[in-house]
């Protein structure tokens, strides 16, 4: 796959490799954590702790009342796209008491994947906001999970009021080739917009 020429803001190591930050972000229970663990080359980094009763009401487990952990802190890993582009992958948390986290996570982000749970779309509007607020191009990515009802992309779009430029995608966040093919809808998303900017107006 060529990215020779990707306009980016990264750093650039030993042999010419490119570094680029990408975020993955989304509601409580997306699967950010799974997607982050299912590509990166490396053994990520989580910061996952047990959900106790405690927690119950800050939560919000409907729709997920199975799940058993979730992210404080963020996730990490990395990817080798190319033997020329490295992407370092920071997987944020879902959960609004941990939102203050956020602005520090998105400093020197090129740009985020929005991981949707088309069972429970309002709980990705926070993070659609956040990109919106903080001009990080992104893609959404609609995670298939056994019991989600398949519909339409652009029928997702209209719901969460994406614009048309943005890539909307479905992808299985358990299936490592099925999250790279995510990553790389938005390396050439954000090839597009450097292109997009370059032209004469």
């Amino acid at each position: 796959m060529d990215f020779n020429g990707f306009d980016q803001h990264g750093g650039t190591a030993a042999g010419g490799t490119r570094s680029v930050k990408i975020m993955i972000a989304g509601g409580f229970g997306t699967g950010k954590t799974t997607m982050v663990r299912s590509v990166s080359d490396i053994k990520p980094l989580t910061t996952e702790e047990t959900l106790t009763q405690a927690s119950a009401e800050d939560d919000h487990l409907i729709g997920v009342a199975d799940k058993a952990e979730t992210t404080v802190s963020l996730d990490f890993g990395k990817i080798a796209l190319s033997d020329t582009l490295m992407l370092y992958l920071f997987g944020t948390p879902g959960q609004e008491r941990f939102w203050f986290l956020w602005n520090g996570l998105f400093k020197g982000a090129l740009g985020a994947v929005v991981l949707v749970d088309t069972r429970r779309l309002a709980s990705s509007f926070r993070a659609i906001e956040e990109m919106e607020r903080q001009n990080v191009p992104f893609v959404i990515a609609l995670n298939i999970f056994p019991d989600s009802q398949q519909f339409p992309a652009e029928e997702v779009r209209d719901a969460l009021d994406i614009p048309p430029r943005t890539p909307v995608v479905s992808f299985d966040a358990r299936s490592r080739t099925s999250s790279r093919d995510v990553l790389v809808t938005l390396i050439r998303h954000l090839k597009d917009r450097s292109a997009a900017a370059l032209e004469p107006r």
